[in-house]
């Protein structure tokens, strides 16, 4: 059966650009103070750079936090314990601050020695934002056979916006294409598949192709 929308998709896609805020940090408690103060777009581009960048399976850590306290500082216990805060729990970049405040907190308590250690000269830990454009494509899609056709088309820097950036920069609950699915199509069971999937444990073209092919599962189901 065909389910005809009714709103249809708009694909977007976006321009990034990093900016140096002139904050930084040379020890954990320095460190600890910004991330408390630091912009919500600073928060996003130290723990969504790598995903950004589109290089998530590869040797660098996850986040630039966890480089940093362990490269640089020495603190393995902290890098580790931040390493395995699970991102795709938070709803929203104040929750994910809050997380890796308290663990860095909590590090502080029980290691109060680690206050003194001091960055080297020209390794601070400097805080960079954000900043994205929001664009508009042409794109425009009434049911799953023209989603799928047009996700096959579009930029991963589009697919990072609708499952990344609007979820978590902009507080929204589940991902733009799930939340289409469910709302206009009235497809929940597959909303569901693809709001459940892990986006962390993907290449953006890996997430690409997953979400291509439980579209095409429903479709056999359907039938």
């Amino acid at each position: 059966m065909k389910y005809k929308a009714k709103e249809p998709f708009r694909f977007y896609t976006r321009l990034h650009l990093s900016e140096l805020t002139g904050l930084r940090a040379a020890t954990l408690g320095q460190l600890l103070k910004l991330i408390k103060e630091a912009p919500d777009s600073c928060i996003y581009h130290h723990t969504h750079r790598f995903l950004q960048q589109y290089q998530y399976l590869s040797c660098e850590p996850p986040n630039d936090f966890v480089y940093w306290v362990n490269e640089i500082l020495g603190e393995r216990g902290l890098g580790e314990k931040l390493l395995n805060i699970d991102t795709i729990q938070y709803s929203s970049i104040s929750e994910l601050r809050e997380k890796i405040a308290s663990t860095i907190e909590e590090h502080l308590r029980k290691n109060p020695l680690a206050v003194f250690k001091f960055s080297r000269n020209q390794e601070e830990f400097h805080f960079i934002k954000s900043i994205s454009f929001i664009i508009p494509t042409d794109y425009l899609v009434y049911d799953l056979d023209g989603f799928k056709e047009i996700l096959r088309k579009v930029t991963l820097d589009s697919v990072y916006f609708h499952v990344f950036e609007a979820r978590l920069r902009l507080g929204e609950k589940t991902n733009d294409f799930s939340n289409w699915i469910d709302s206009s199509l009235g497809q929940k069971e597959l909303a569901d598949r693809i709001s459940k999937l892990n986006p962390y444990t993907y290449t953006l073209e890996e997430l690409r192709s997953k979400i291509i092919s439980l579209v095409e599962e429903n479709d056999i189901l359907s039938i």
